[in-house]
């Protein structure tokens, strides 16, 4: 946990100046790919999925390092060569994954929230799931174990993998020449975020595009068919906790009224979007038919929600890196309370952002919990040792954010729309 947190102090910033200027090129060149509240979003959700990671909240059924100790038949020392075979094999495993996160029901609940924004930007990228609290892929890894490659090795690889598939989720950058046939490139990426029928389910590849032409899953970008992306049973919320559980939901609800045993086991392992036969009529689900004819989330609110919500997000990434710089002093099991103060503080923010009427309590409920911490702990979690005032600045800035939240949920949220900006 300390040592991803400590890679993720890094990375943020990184990430967060990146996703600046592309919002900045987008702008002066007349092509925003970037709307303000879905970025808030986008990060919103990376904050989560990065607190979740950081908390170690998720298990594998079978570990590298087990596997390691009982198939290997190397023995190899860390050298360029062992770094090149962990990365290919676990792109290798990264295709397989991510494919079957789009092919069968239950797992694409935990893929659902990365395609939910129906922006395709770098922010986008962040869109990463909590929902996975189980791994059960880690036997994709097994050429690497028979080969030996250290645990270590396979620890420092994984992260770096995942941030290298940051960079192609933008719309400014077109196909990339010779690139194209070896790598995932953001033309290939597009294709894959988007809805059109012609592109569903293509490209699963996360570095190397050479996966999809070799088991038949590629798709090159078309000028012709133009990407529309998003997910075809749309989010219809900022909340990415919502959007997490949202197919999870859909799935127990739909197993539950099924009439027969066979219908309620097999919902969840049949291909994804499967229902029981009549379930679209029974239950009927909003789903987009016509992918080039609807209209994108954007519930009606002031610039001013809009300025208020970049301002807590920036809020909250000051308090997620305290957490990051400092998981060793705050310790187990304290940490836990942390992770719950941030995943209220999103879940109340976006809820807001979603204009919900009653997005007040859930900011009454987080000022309750702040100050309960500064109470209960006489300090923020080691804060006054570095700031002597942060409790009582952290105690105003509680009862002021309630404040503000209650303003916009029984004044603004019951302004009419037409007065609204």
């Amino acid at each position: 946990m300390e040592q991803y947190g400590k890679i993720l102090i890094i990375a943020m910033p990184a990430f967060l100046l990146l996703i600046l200027i592309e919002k900045a090129y987008g702008y002066f060149k007349g092509n925003d790919t970037a709307p303000l509240m879905d970025t808030v979003s986008s990060l919103s959700s990376g904050i989560t999925n990065a607190v979740k990671d950081v908390l170690g909240i998720s298990v594998s059924i079978l570990t590298y390092e087990w596997m390691v100790s009982k198939v290997a038949i190397f023995t190899i020392e860390n050298t360029i060569l062992t770094y090149i075979i962990a990365f290919f094999v676990i792109d290798f495993y990264g295709y397989w994954t991510h494919r079957w996160s789009h092919q069968i029901n239950i797992f694409w609940n935990k893929h659902a929230i990365h395609h939910s924004s129906e922006e395709f930007n770098l922010a986008c990228a962040l869109r990463q799931s909590i929902s996975s609290f189980v791994n059960l892929f880690t036997f994709l890894l097994l050429p690497a174990a028979i080969l030996g490659v250290p645990a270590s090795v396979i620890a420092i690889v994984l992260p770096l993998h995942l941030f290298l598939q940051f960079w192609y989720h933008t719309k400014h950058i077109g196909k990339m020449g010779i690139l194209e046939k070896i790598i995932v490139t953001p033309s290939h990426h597009r294709v894959h975020h988007a809805i059109n029928k012609e592109y569903l389910d293509k490209n699963h590849g996360q570095i190397f595009i050479f996966w999809d032409k070799w088991f038949g899953t590629f798709q090159e970008e078309l000028k012709e068919v133009p990407a529309v992306f998003g997910i075809t049973r749309p989010a219809q919320t900022w909340n990415p906790i919502k959007i997490n559980f949202q197919h999870l939901w859909l799935l127990i609800q739909d197993a539950w009224r099924a009439e027969n045993w066979k219908d309620k086991f097999r919902i969840w392992f049949m291909p994804t979007g499967w229902r029981p036969e009549g379930f679209e009529e029974r239950y009927p689900v909003h789903k987009i038919e016509d992918v080039y004819a609807f209209k994108k989330y954007q519930p009606s609110h002031s610039n001013l929600l809009t300025y208020y919500s970049i301002i807590q997000l920036f809020v909250t990434l000051g308090f997620v890196s305290f957490l990051f710089a400092n998981v060793a002093s705050i310790g187990l099991p304290t940490i836990f309370i942390y992770g719950l103060f941030v995943f209220v503080t999103i879940y109340s923010l976006t809820e807001l952002m979603d204009t919900n009427p009653i997005a007040y309590f859930f900011e009454l409920f987080r000022a309750f919990l702040g100050i309960g911490i500064l109470y209960f702990y006489g300090d923020w979690f080691g804060l006054n040792q570095h700031f002597l005032v942060g409790n009582y600045i952290l105690g105003m800035y509680f009862i002021v954010s309630f404040l503000i939240s209650y303003y916009f949920s029984n004044y603004e949220f019951h302004t009419p729309t037409y007065l609204r900006h």
